[in-house]
Protein backbone atom coordinates (compact mmCIF):
# COMPACT_ATOMS: atom_id res chain seq x y z
CA UNK A 1 0.00 0.00 0.00
CA UNK A 2 1.15 3.39 -0.69
CA UNK A 3 1.91 5.82 1.90
CA UNK A 4 -1.09 8.13 1.48
CA UNK A 5 0.45 11.27 3.34
CA UNK A 6 3.92 10.85 1.12
CA UNK A 7 4.75 13.80 -1.37
CA UNK A 8 7.02 14.16 -4.09
CA UNK A 9 6.68 17.43 -5.38
CA UNK A 10 10.58 19.15 -5.37
CA UNK A 11 10.68 22.17 -8.40
CA UNK A 12 6.93 22.34 -9.04
CA UNK A 13 7.16 25.51 -7.04
CA UNK A 14 8.49 26.77 -10.11
CA UNK A 15 6.43 25.12 -12.43
CA UNK A 16 4.64 27.25 -15.39
CA UNK A 17 2.60 25.38 -17.62
CA UNK A 18 1.16 26.14 -21.12
CA UNK A 19 -0.50 22.78 -21.34
CA UNK A 20 -1.79 20.57 -18.56
CA UNK A 21 -3.65 17.57 -19.18
CA UNK A 22 -6.41 15.92 -16.46
CA UNK A 23 -7.55 12.10 -16.22
CA UNK A 24 -10.74 11.21 -14.93
CA UNK A 25 -12.68 8.61 -16.56
CA UNK A 26 -15.95 6.83 -14.88
CA UNK A 27 -17.88 7.67 -13.41
CA UNK A 28 -20.37 10.59 -14.83
CA UNK A 29 -20.59 12.13 -11.15
CA UNK A 30 -16.89 11.89 -10.64
CA UNK A 31 -16.06 13.85 -13.81
CA UNK A 32 -18.72 16.21 -12.46
CA UNK A 33 -16.75 16.65 -9.37
CA UNK A 34 -13.42 17.36 -11.13
CA UNK A 35 -14.48 20.70 -12.56
CA UNK A 36 -13.62 22.56 -9.11
CA UNK A 37 -9.90 20.97 -9.40
CA UNK A 38 -10.25 22.77 -13.43
CA UNK A 39 -11.44 25.94 -12.05
CA UNK A 40 -8.15 26.75 -9.48
CA UNK A 41 -5.98 25.24 -12.61
CA UNK A 42 -7.12 27.88 -14.34
CA UNK A 43 -7.13 30.50 -11.94
CA UNK A 44 -3.60 29.95 -10.97
CA UNK A 45 -2.08 29.53 -14.82
CA UNK A 46 -4.96 31.96 -16.92
CA UNK A 47 -3.04 31.32 -19.55
CA UNK A 48 -2.84 27.79 -19.86
CA UNK A 49 -4.55 25.53 -22.05
CA UNK A 50 -6.37 22.57 -20.15
CA UNK A 51 -7.25 19.52 -21.97
CA UNK A 52 -9.25 16.73 -20.29
CA UNK A 53 -9.03 12.70 -20.66
CA UNK A 54 -12.49 11.33 -19.94
CA UNK A 55 -14.85 9.00 -21.78
CA UNK A 56 -17.58 9.56 -24.25
CA UNK A 57 -20.43 9.08 -21.88
CA UNK A 58 -18.67 11.64 -19.37
CA UNK A 59 -18.22 13.82 -21.78
CA UNK A 60 -21.13 16.08 -22.17
CA UNK A 61 -20.51 17.54 -18.19
CA UNK A 62 -17.96 19.44 -19.55
CA UNK A 63 -19.65 20.88 -23.10
CA UNK A 64 -19.18 24.73 -22.40
CA UNK A 65 -16.63 24.76 -19.54
CA UNK A 66 -14.64 28.02 -19.82
CA UNK A 67 -12.00 26.12 -17.99
CA UNK A 68 -11.61 23.50 -20.57
CA UNK A 69 -10.06 23.54 -23.92
CA UNK A 70 -10.08 20.05 -25.39
CA UNK A 71 -11.98 16.93 -24.46
CA UNK A 72 -10.34 13.60 -25.11
CA UNK A 73 -13.36 11.65 -25.35
CA UNK A 74 -12.16 7.39 -24.85
CA UNK A 75 -14.81 5.30 -26.51
CA UNK A 76 -14.23 1.75 -25.16
CA UNK A 77 -15.14 -0.44 -27.50
CA UNK A 78 -11.92 0.42 -29.31
CA UNK A 79 -9.83 -3.12 -29.97
CA UNK A 80 -6.65 -3.11 -27.79
CA UNK A 81 -4.20 -1.94 -30.50
CA UNK A 82 -6.41 0.64 -31.43
CA UNK A 83 -6.19 1.60 -27.63
CA UNK A 84 -3.16 2.07 -27.66
CA UNK A 85 -2.48 4.48 -30.20
CA UNK A 86 -5.21 6.84 -28.56
CA UNK A 87 -3.49 6.53 -25.69
CA UNK A 88 0.10 7.60 -27.37
CA UNK A 89 -1.84 10.33 -29.07
CA UNK A 90 -3.52 11.77 -26.14
CA UNK A 91 0.18 11.60 -23.86
CA UNK A 92 1.34 13.08 -26.50
CA UNK A 93 -0.58 16.29 -26.96
CA UNK A 94 -2.05 14.58 -30.67
CA UNK A 95 -0.29 17.18 -32.68
CA UNK A 96 -1.33 20.23 -30.45
CA UNK A 97 2.41 20.12 -28.96
CA UNK A 98 3.67 18.79 -26.01
CA UNK A 99 1.68 19.03 -22.58
CA UNK A 100 3.72 20.27 -19.55
CA UNK A 101 1.90 18.88 -17.22
CA UNK A 102 -0.35 15.80 -16.83
CA UNK A 103 -2.46 14.83 -14.10
CA UNK A 104 -3.72 11.25 -12.69
CA UNK A 105 -7.06 12.05 -10.63
CA UNK A 106 -7.52 8.28 -10.38
CA UNK A 107 -4.85 5.86 -11.41
CA UNK A 108 -6.65 3.37 -13.76
CA UNK A 109 -5.35 1.57 -16.19
CA UNK A 110 -6.33 3.54 -19.03
CA UNK A 111 -4.79 6.63 -17.80
CA UNK A 112 -1.21 5.12 -16.38
CA UNK A 113 -1.26 4.09 -20.49
CA UNK A 114 -1.70 7.75 -21.45
CA UNK A 115 1.02 8.62 -18.61
CA UNK A 116 3.30 5.80 -19.42
CA UNK A 117 3.21 7.29 -23.28
CA UNK A 118 3.30 11.09 -22.45
CA UNK A 119 6.57 13.12 -22.75
CA UNK A 120 5.41 15.62 -20.10
CA UNK A 121 8.22 16.39 -17.93
CA UNK A 122 5.68 16.62 -15.10
CA UNK A 123 3.37 13.68 -14.28
CA UNK A 124 1.30 14.24 -10.92
CA UNK A 125 -0.80 11.78 -9.07
CA UNK A 126 -1.86 11.40 -5.79
CA UNK A 127 0.56 8.71 -3.94
CA UNK A 128 1.02 5.48 -6.18
CA UNK A 129 1.51 2.29 -5.21
CA UNK A 130 5.49 1.06 -5.39
CA UNK A 131 4.97 -1.29 -8.85
CA UNK A 132 3.12 2.27 -9.76
CA UNK A 133 5.90 4.71 -9.17
CA UNK A 134 7.46 4.67 -12.16
CA UNK A 135 4.56 6.00 -14.35
CA UNK A 136 4.87 9.44 -11.84
CA UNK A 137 7.42 12.30 -11.51
CA UNK A 138 5.73 13.82 -8.97
CA UNK A 139 3.05 12.88 -6.26
CA UNK A 140 1.17 14.73 -3.52
CA UNK A 141 -1.73 13.62 -0.65
CA UNK A 142 -5.30 14.10 -1.27
CA UNK A 143 -7.57 16.04 1.10
CA UNK A 144 -10.79 16.02 2.18
CA UNK A 145 -13.44 15.25 3.68
CA UNK A 146 -15.84 16.48 1.05
CA UNK A 147 -15.04 14.44 -2.60
CA UNK A 148 -14.01 17.51 -4.82
CA UNK A 149 -11.50 18.83 -1.81
CA UNK A 150 -10.05 15.18 -1.65
CA UNK A 151 -9.92 15.41 -5.45
CA UNK A 152 -8.44 19.07 -5.88
CA UNK A 153 -5.80 17.92 -2.97
CA UNK A 154 -3.24 16.76 -4.86
CA UNK A 155 -3.14 20.63 -6.55
CA UNK A 156 -3.65 21.75 -2.82
CA UNK A 157 -0.73 20.41 -1.56
CA UNK A 158 1.49 20.12 -5.22
CA UNK A 159 1.58 23.60 -5.57
CA UNK A 160 0.32 24.77 -2.60
CA UNK A 161 -3.13 26.22 -3.96
CA UNK A 162 -6.42 26.89 -1.23
CA UNK A 163 -9.39 25.25 -1.54
CA UNK A 164 -12.14 27.93 -1.58
CA UNK A 165 -15.07 25.74 -1.41
CA UNK A 166 -15.89 26.03 -4.60
CA UNK A 167 -19.09 23.97 -6.39
CA UNK A 168 -19.09 21.59 -9.40
CA UNK A 169 -20.50 23.08 -12.34
CA UNK A 170 -22.03 22.15 -15.63
CA UNK A 171 -22.71 25.25 -18.06
CA UNK A 172 -25.89 25.72 -19.82
CA UNK A 173 -26.88 27.56 -22.55
CA UNK A 174 -30.37 29.46 -22.17
CA UNK A 175 -31.36 27.39 -24.95
CA UNK A 176 -31.17 24.17 -23.19
CA UNK A 177 -32.72 25.70 -20.36
CA UNK A 178 -35.54 26.99 -22.55
CA UNK A 179 -36.11 23.44 -24.16
CA UNK A 180 -36.29 22.07 -20.89
CA UNK A 181 -39.11 24.24 -19.80
CA UNK A 182 -41.17 23.74 -22.65
CA UNK A 183 -41.02 20.32 -22.19
CA UNK A 184 -41.49 19.58 -19.10
CA UNK A 185 -44.52 22.38 -19.69
CA UNK A 186 -45.72 19.78 -22.31
CA UNK A 187 -45.11 16.92 -20.03
CA UNK A 188 -47.64 18.49 -17.86
CA UNK A 189 -45.56 21.00 -15.24
CA UNK A 190 -48.27 24.04 -14.96
CA UNK A 191 -47.46 27.75 -14.16
CA UNK A 192 -47.19 27.96 -10.37
CA UNK A 193 -46.15 24.48 -9.52
CA UNK A 194 -43.22 24.11 -7.52
CA UNK A 195 -41.01 20.67 -9.51
CA UNK A 196 -39.05 18.32 -7.18
CA UNK A 197 -36.82 16.67 -9.16
CA UNK A 198 -36.65 12.51 -7.64
CA UNK A 199 -34.11 10.20 -8.30
CA UNK A 200 -34.91 6.70 -6.92
CA UNK A 201 -32.83 4.35 -9.03
CA UNK A 202 -29.32 2.92 -8.05
CA UNK A 203 -27.80 -0.20 -9.35
CA UNK A 204 -26.55 -0.82 -5.83
CA UNK A 205 -28.89 -2.06 -3.54
CA UNK A 206 -26.40 -0.59 -0.43
CA UNK A 207 -27.87 2.53 -2.06
CA UNK A 208 -31.12 1.95 -2.98
CA UNK A 209 -34.22 3.62 -0.86
CA UNK A 210 -36.88 1.18 -1.23
CA UNK A 211 -39.33 2.28 -3.81
CA UNK A 212 -42.29 1.87 -1.42
CA UNK A 213 -40.94 4.64 0.69
CA UNK A 214 -40.72 7.01 -1.83
CA UNK A 215 -43.80 5.99 -2.80
CA UNK A 216 -45.42 7.52 0.49
CA UNK A 217 -42.63 10.14 1.09
CA UNK A 218 -44.16 11.53 -2.58
CA UNK A 219 -47.59 11.09 -1.57
CA UNK A 220 -46.72 12.81 2.34
CA UNK A 221 -44.76 15.90 0.71
CA UNK A 222 -47.37 16.54 -1.45
CA UNK A 223 -50.72 16.18 1.27
CA UNK A 224 -48.47 18.75 3.14
CA UNK A 225 -47.55 20.60 -0.54
CA UNK A 226 -50.63 20.90 -2.51
CA UNK A 227 -47.98 22.82 -5.07
CA UNK A 228 -45.26 20.09 -5.01
CA UNK A 229 -44.79 18.30 -8.44
CA UNK A 230 -42.46 15.58 -8.95
CA UNK A 231 -40.26 14.57 -11.76
CA UNK A 232 -38.63 10.98 -11.47
CA UNK A 233 -35.58 10.72 -13.20
CA UNK A 234 -34.05 7.79 -14.66
CA UNK A 235 -31.33 6.55 -16.80
CA UNK A 236 -30.45 3.34 -19.41
CA UNK A 237 -32.34 0.11 -17.99
CA UNK A 238 -34.01 2.20 -14.81
CA UNK A 239 -37.03 2.75 -16.46
CA UNK A 240 -38.38 -0.21 -14.39
CA UNK A 241 -37.39 1.09 -11.20
CA UNK A 242 -38.63 4.92 -11.90
CA UNK A 243 -41.99 2.98 -13.38
CA UNK A 244 -42.18 1.21 -9.79
CA UNK A 245 -42.06 4.10 -7.65
CA UNK A 246 -44.77 6.24 -9.69
CA UNK A 247 -46.87 3.31 -8.73
CA UNK A 248 -46.25 3.05 -5.34
CA UNK A 249 -46.72 6.62 -5.27
CA UNK A 250 -50.00 6.68 -6.83
CA UNK A 251 -51.03 3.31 -4.19
CA UNK A 252 -49.58 5.79 -1.33
CA UNK A 253 -52.46 8.23 -2.70
CA UNK A 254 -50.23 10.55 -4.58
CA UNK A 255 -52.73 12.31 -7.56
CA UNK A 256 -51.98 11.12 -11.04
CA UNK A 257 -51.10 14.47 -12.38
CA UNK A 258 -48.79 15.49 -9.60
CA UNK A 259 -45.98 12.70 -10.78
CA UNK A 260 -44.44 12.70 -14.08
CA UNK A 261 -42.42 10.22 -15.47
CA UNK A 262 -40.60 11.09 -18.82
CA UNK A 263 -42.05 9.32 -21.89
CA UNK A 264 -38.37 9.05 -22.96
CA UNK A 265 -34.92 8.90 -21.58
CA UNK A 266 -33.45 12.76 -21.20
CA UNK A 267 -29.56 13.08 -22.33
CA UNK A 268 -27.23 14.16 -19.50
CA UNK A 269 -27.35 17.79 -20.44
CA UNK A 270 -31.10 17.63 -20.59
CA UNK A 271 -31.36 16.41 -17.18
CA UNK A 272 -29.24 19.17 -16.03
CA UNK A 273 -31.83 22.07 -17.53
CA UNK A 274 -34.65 20.22 -15.79
CA UNK A 275 -32.85 19.78 -12.53
CA UNK A 276 -32.05 23.72 -13.16
CA UNK A 277 -35.48 24.37 -13.14
CA UNK A 278 -36.35 22.36 -9.95
CA UNK A 279 -37.06 23.86 -6.17
CA UNK A 280 -35.04 20.78 -4.93
CA UNK A 281 -33.46 17.32 -5.84
CA UNK A 282 -34.30 14.37 -3.48
CA UNK A 283 -32.48 10.96 -4.36
CA UNK A 284 -30.19 8.25 -3.58
CA UNK A 285 -26.28 8.86 -3.37
CA UNK A 286 -25.55 8.61 -7.28
CA UNK A 287 -24.92 11.34 -9.87
CA UNK A 288 -28.34 13.74 -10.41
CA UNK A 289 -27.22 15.02 -6.53
CA UNK A 290 -23.66 16.44 -8.24
CA UNK A 291 -25.37 17.10 -10.98
CA UNK A 292 -28.50 19.67 -8.57
CA UNK A 293 -25.32 21.12 -6.87
CA UNK A 294 -23.57 22.08 -10.29
CA UNK A 295 -26.66 24.13 -11.29
CA UNK A 296 -27.65 25.39 -8.06
CA UNK A 297 -30.75 23.57 -7.13
CA UNK A 298 -30.62 22.47 -3.04
CA UNK A 299 -30.82 18.54 -2.92
CA UNK A 300 -31.48 15.98 -0.26
CA UNK A 301 -29.89 12.61 -0.40
CA UNK A 302 -31.13 9.31 1.46
CA UNK A 303 -27.93 7.47 2.78
CA UNK A 304 -27.41 4.15 3.10
CA UNK A 305 -23.75 2.35 2.84
CA UNK A 306 -21.91 5.81 1.90
CA UNK A 307 -20.68 8.50 3.76
CA UNK A 308 -21.75 12.44 3.75
CA UNK A 309 -18.37 12.94 2.09
CA UNK A 310 -20.70 13.20 -0.82
CA UNK A 311 -22.76 15.81 0.50
CA UNK A 312 -21.45 19.64 -0.65
CA UNK A 313 -20.82 21.38 2.46
CA UNK A 314 -22.88 24.35 2.07
CA UNK A 315 -26.11 26.18 2.28
CA UNK A 316 -29.23 23.97 0.91
CA UNK A 317 -27.38 20.39 0.61
CA UNK A 318 -28.15 17.49 3.04
CA UNK A 319 -28.13 14.00 3.46
CA UNK A 320 -30.67 11.90 5.80
CA UNK A 321 -29.41 8.60 7.16
CA UNK A 322 -30.60 5.98 10.05
CA UNK A 323 -27.30 6.58 11.92
CA UNK A 324 -26.53 2.81 12.52
CA UNK A 325 -23.46 2.13 13.86
CA UNK A 326 -22.32 0.18 11.10
CA UNK A 327 -22.76 3.27 8.59
CA UNK A 328 -21.10 3.88 6.75
CA UNK A 329 -19.80 0.74 5.46
CA UNK A 330 -18.86 -0.87 2.56
CA UNK A 331 -20.00 -1.74 -0.72
CA UNK A 332 -20.76 -6.43 -0.07
CA UNK A 333 -23.42 -7.50 0.66
CA UNK A 334 -25.46 -6.38 4.21
CA UNK A 335 -25.76 -8.97 6.63
CA UNK A 336 -27.95 -7.23 8.38
CA UNK A 337 -30.81 -6.76 5.53
CA UNK A 338 -29.87 -3.66 4.29
CA UNK A 339 -31.34 -2.25 7.60
CA UNK A 340 -30.19 1.04 6.98
CA UNK A 341 -32.43 1.94 4.38
CA UNK A 342 -35.22 -0.45 5.24
CA UNK A 343 -35.62 1.52 7.95
CA UNK A 344 -35.14 4.88 7.48
CA UNK A 345 -39.22 5.17 7.26
CA UNK A 346 -40.62 8.18 5.13
CA UNK A 347 -42.14 10.10 7.86
CA UNK A 348 -38.93 10.53 9.36
CA UNK A 349 -37.45 12.22 6.26
CA UNK A 350 -40.56 14.45 5.44
CA UNK A 351 -39.91 17.19 7.90
CA UNK A 352 -36.25 17.40 6.55
CA UNK A 353 -37.79 17.51 3.03
CA UNK A 354 -39.72 20.28 3.73
CA UNK A 355 -37.32 22.23 5.81
CA UNK A 356 -35.11 22.17 2.55
CA UNK A 357 -38.63 23.45 0.50
CA UNK A 358 -38.78 25.86 2.92
CA UNK A 359 -35.23 27.57 3.69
Amino acid sequence: MADPTSCRIQGLERLQPRRILCCQLRQIGDVLLLTPSLHMLKKRWPDAQIDVFTEKKCAPVLENNPNVNHVWALDRSMGVLEALRYYRTVGRGGGRGRYDLVIDFQQLPRIRWVMAFSDAPVKLSYPPPWYNQLVYTHWAKVSGPYAAKCKAGVLMHAFDLPWENTPPRIYLTEAEKDAARAELAAWGLAPGQTLVTVDPTHRRPARLWPARHYGKLLSLAAHTRPDLRFLLLYGPGELEMASQVRACALDAGLPEDRVILPPRLTTLREMAAMLSLAALHLGNCSSPRHFAVAVGTKSLTVRGSTSNAWTYPGPGHEDVALGLPCQPCSEAPCPHGYKCLNELMPEAVLPRLLALLDA
